[in-house]
């Protein structure tokens, strides 16, 4: 029997007994071999150079052995539109990238049909892309910002923007770095040069080098810990029974917790995957972020960090979200979306987190349920802000009626939140109208009653404090 047919059998052997197929359990093989790939970057002799073409091989090679050469041929095409347009129209590279970096994208989710392929347990190279999109695409943005007078430009920009066109060696092990961009985090190309190079906070210092022991053993202890929690509770709340006769016939309260359950179990496969990107990110050091303040002074890794897990599990309210998932793709929508969406001397309002937040969901993919998604979580947002703006508005003296408000949209997060994943996991239209159906549209409704109610109380405010004025 050919020896490629042995190891085949064995894969498929291995695969079954942790519920996965075949291609999904070689990507896992090749993901967590980032750690040690990673690990060993710190060791590369030679310099800047030889770190960036250690970089770039290892992401290409890991990316062959997970998707196949078609993967590194994409990757390809999106790092050549966007060198492309930094090197011929720095004026506009940043819009320039933007849109045809994306519009390739969108172009690979339609043709692989990438929702359908993750949702039925498969894999393909869109979620690498989707990575390296985004920092394409930031790169592009900063080199554009390198030419802008400084008092046009916001703390952030100047602190990301690049005075000088990267040289290719440089680009493609910033977009391929010891297999970041299976999973990310995405990171700055100033903060992947300044890394290499030993500049900005990994310059020498008296401080000792920061040890990454700690944190990567337990990002890595976190990552076997939700792997085991998946595993458990995926076969035991499956997506599919949403909508059959037997969840039909159930009471309200019984359907809800059921998809509660079905997104609870859904999170923390994301868990799992961050946390092994996280021990990656660390050992290599691109992860580390500065110093801690206290005494005795700690290393700090939120470059490395993508998700907080109490964070999302307990969060107050839904603003709270985007600052503990998928931590640095919010991030990035933020400085390159929202932020660059808002004119001068005005404040950000609906439209930029519509804009973001639709952003977002084309960016995951041409699907109804992605798309619904994230208009109801600007929805969601907006009416966990207009709870936050009702609790300000409570006089202190009634300190428990506010920590009833405050529980009220730790409630109103949970609900929401649940009701508005299941559109994300099931992703066609009639499978997320017939879940949101069967709770009544809860998710919807009660965004828009509390972004009203917030809105009747704006306006009753400005009366109130004439009144004062005039008394």
């Amino acid at each position: 029997m050919c020896p490629c047919l042995i190891d085949k059998m064995k894969m498929e052997e291995m695969a079954s007994m942790i519920g996965v197929s075949r291609p999904v359990f070689q990507f896992l093989l090749c993901f967590v071999a980032t750690i040690p790939v990673s690990l060993f970057h710190r060791f590369v002799p030679g310099g800047p150079t030889a770190k960036h073409l250690y970089a770039a091989t290892t992401g290409a090679g890991l990316s062959y052995l997970a998707f196949g050469l078609s993967s590194n041929i994409h990757f390809l095409v999106l790092i050549l539109i966007s060198y492309g347009s930094m090197t011929l129209c720095r004026k506009r590279c940043g819009l320039i990238t933007f849109f045809l970096a994306m519009g390739y994208l969108i172009a690979c989710h339609v043709y692989y049909m990438s929702g359908d392929l993750w949702k039925e347990g498969g894999i393909d190279a869109t979620g690498s892309m989707m990575v390296i999109t985004l920092k394409v695409i930031s790169c592009a943005f900063n080199y554009n910002d390198g030419s802008l007078k400084e008092r046009r430009l916001r703390d952030t920009q100047k602190k990301n923007r690049l005075f000088r066109l990267p040289s290719v060696i440089e680009y493609v092990a910033y977009c391929l770095c010891c297999g970041t961009h299976f999973a990310g985090p995405v990171y700055e190309m100033k903060d992947y040069l300044d890394w290499t190079q030993g500049k900005g906070i990994w310059t020498r210092s008296e401080k000792p080098s920061p040890s990454p022991i700690g944190p990567t053993v337990k990002a890595i202890l976190q990552a076997g810990l939700c792997m085991g929690v998946y595993l458990y509770l995926d076969p035991r709340y499956p997506l599919e029974r949403i909508g059959d006769p037997v969840y039909k016939s159930w009471g309200f309260i019984d359907r809800f917790s059921y998809q509660y359950m079905c997104s609870f179990s859904a999170r923390w496969k994301y868990y799992f995957i961050w946390s092994v990107s996280e021990a990656s990110m660390i050992l290599s050091g691109l992860g580390f972020s500065g110093w801690t303040n206290s005494v005795p002074i700690e290393a700090q890794w939120r470059g490395a960090k993508n998700v907080d897990i109490l964070g999302v599990e307990f969060a107050k309210s839904a603003v709270e979200i985007p600052l503990v998932w998928n931590i640095h793709v919010s991030t990035w929508l933020r400085h390159y979306v929202y932020d660059r969406l808002v004119q001068k001397g005005k404040r950000p309002g609906f439209f930029q987190l519509l804009a973001t937040q639709t952003v977002s969901a084309v960016w995951h993919g041409l699907y109804p349920g992605y798309i619904i998604f994230f208009v109801q979580s600007a929805l969601m947002i907006s009416g966990s802000k207009a709870i936050y703006r009702w609790h300000q508005s409570v006089s202190g003296g009634k300190r428990m009626f506010k920590k009833m408000i405050m529980l009220s949209n730790f409630a109103y997060t949970v609900i929401v939140l649940t009701y508005s994943s299941v559109g994300f996991m099931v992703l066609s239209l009639d499978e997320t109208i017939t879940a949101y159906e069967s709770v009544f549209y809860i998710g919807t409704i009660l965004p828009v009653v509390f972004i009203l109610f917030g809105s009747i109380m704006i306006k009753s405010k400005p009366h109130t404090s004439r009144a004062r004025k005039v008394k």
